[in-house]
């Protein structure tokens, strides 16, 4: 699978630091040529800078065709990587909902409107969903960011179904806490919930290379993540039973 990525043209978004910053090394040192997109033009610079790679600047929503010319007119990898994590209720301000809907739904679709075509015409092309377990279970504490990672998870699914006949690979990338500024920002429900088991954004590269060699969709870094999911199937009612035992918990360290 090394070799597969030797050449291969990679755009990673929210590539200044964390996850995308992992995952734009990991693609490099696999001798792929990457394009590092950030909101914040200096830390993609500095990640380019180290990997060799071009910077892209810019909103995430909006950088396929610019992230094309700069490789020469074809992109054969996109880490959908980009992501806000919205706390907060369903009485979070409308604008804070909005933001998560587009950032994490939402860029997704508009990279794949862009990208699929050409992808068919051809009969290849590969695409990283960084999604997060909150999409494949919840997160207390933070509404706009568990339903919008929902959706993220659904409509990656729903490309792979749709187009795996077709040459179109597509993963989506489920981890629990990792050591990253998003983190960081969690919270006391990052804290409860996530720090205890947070692992590196390199050990989520890492996963996913071995989900590519292995032609996986669903990539779970922390592997106990299928379990919690199977639960959650099997047994809806035991599960958020468990799940609001944690709120609980959450709401009485809080006070």
């Amino acid at each position: 699978m090394v070799e597969a990525m030797q050449d291969a043209h990679v755009v990673v978004t929210g590539a200044g630091g964390g996850i995308g910053a992992a995952l734009a090394r990991r693609f490099a040192a696999a001798g792929a040529r990457v394009v590092v997109n950030d909101l914040d033009g200096a830390k993609a610079g500095a990640v380019a800078d180290e990997i060799g790679g071009i910077a892209l600047p810019g909103d995430a929503s909006a950088i396929v065709a610019e992230a094309r010319d700069a490789l020469g007119g074809t992109v054969d990898v996109y880490c959908a990587n980009a992501g806000v994590g919205s706390g907060g209720t369903e009485a979070a301000p409308e604008q804070v909902w909005e933001l998560a809907w587009d950032v994490n739904v939402m860029a997704h679709v508009r990279a794949a409107n862009q990208l699929i075509p050409a992808w068919l015409e051809r009969g290849g092309g590969r695409f990283v969903s960084t999604v997060s377990a909150a999409g494949l279970l919840t997160m207390v504490g933070a509404a706009p960011y568990s339903v919008t990672k929902h959706g993220a998870y659904a409509f990656a699914e729903w490309l792979s179904l749709t187009y795996r006949h077709r040459g179109v690979k597509v993963h989506a990338i489920c981890p629990q806490g990792v050591r990253t500024d998003m983190l960081a920002g969690s919270g006391s429900a990052g804290d409860l919930v996530l720090r205890p088991t947070a692992i590196e954004p390199e050990a989520v590269a890492d996963a996913l290379f071995t989900g590519i060699e292995e032609d996986r969709f669903l990539i779970l870094p922390h592997p106990e993540v299928a379990g919690y999911y199977q639960a959650r199937a099997a047994a809806p009612d035991r599960w958020l039973t468990n799940m609001n035992h944690l709120q609980q918990k959450w709401e009485a360290n809080r006070r």
